[in-house]
């Protein structure tokens, strides 16, 4: 259980970032096109890579104690740098704008367009594949089922809410103090799941 709620945790404070992904799902939700197909591509992908991240990273890494350490260490450093960017962010008001006159695309057209917004962002593997990837391949194989299976519900109710509440979500993502509200909270769960990674690692080392 503690696994699941990591992967939850980290998944989650990942995925919530404002950017293009995430303004394409809450503009295709208020106009109400596509929004089920648009829900599972986002989800669809996200599983399809923290899965392919976790069970690739994992078997690395658990046959190397230099690669295990290195996940470990690395993925603490990685989280204490991105809560602490999170929390420098609460300093810049910015809001999610979702205005847009374009014309209602057909299906094909809206797939095409949110799997090029998923798929052509390089963070995304970042998150995915490398840094789910690596901190999920760094758990023992009795605990690595549930952080992923957390990761992955992360996506599902992210954007599950942000698709199919668009409509009452749109004026609460349209203002700075909700960012600001949801960076502090994801600044402060990577820098929880930062102390858990170096504990759980003096532990085994001790």
């Amino acid at each position: 259980m503690q696994a699941y709620v990591n992967g939850l945790g980290l998944g989650a404070s990942l995925i919530m970032a404002i950017g293009a992904q995430n303004a394409h799902v809450l503009r295709m939700g208020i106009k109400r096109q596509h929004v089920a197909l648009t829900v599972a591509a986002c989800i669809v992908i996200d599983v399809v890579l923290i899965g392919l991240g976790v069970a690739g990273a994992g078997a690395m890494i658990q046959s190397s104690p230099l690669l295990l350490a290195a996940a470990r260490w690395g993925g603490a450093a990685f989280l204490l740098w991105y809560g602490l960017r999170s929390w420098h962010s609460m300093l810049t008001p910015k809001s999610l704008a979702i205005e847009d006159t374009a014309p209602a695309p057909d299906a094909r057209q809206a797939l095409a367009s949110v799997i090029a917004l998923s798929l052509l962002n390089p963070h995304v593997y970042l998150d995915t594949v490398v840094l789910l990837g690596s901190v999920g391949g760094s758990y023992p194989d009795s605990q690595r089922l549930g952080f992923t299976a957390g990761a992955m519900s992360a996506s599902l109710l992210w954007f599950s809410a942000l698709g199919f509440g668009a409509s009452r979500l749109a004026g609460v993502f349209g203002r700075p103090m909700a960012w600001k509200c949801i960076e502090g909270l994801t600044g402060a769960i990577m820098l929880a799941l930062a102390a858990s990674l170096v504990l759980g690692s003096a532990a085994v080392t001790g």
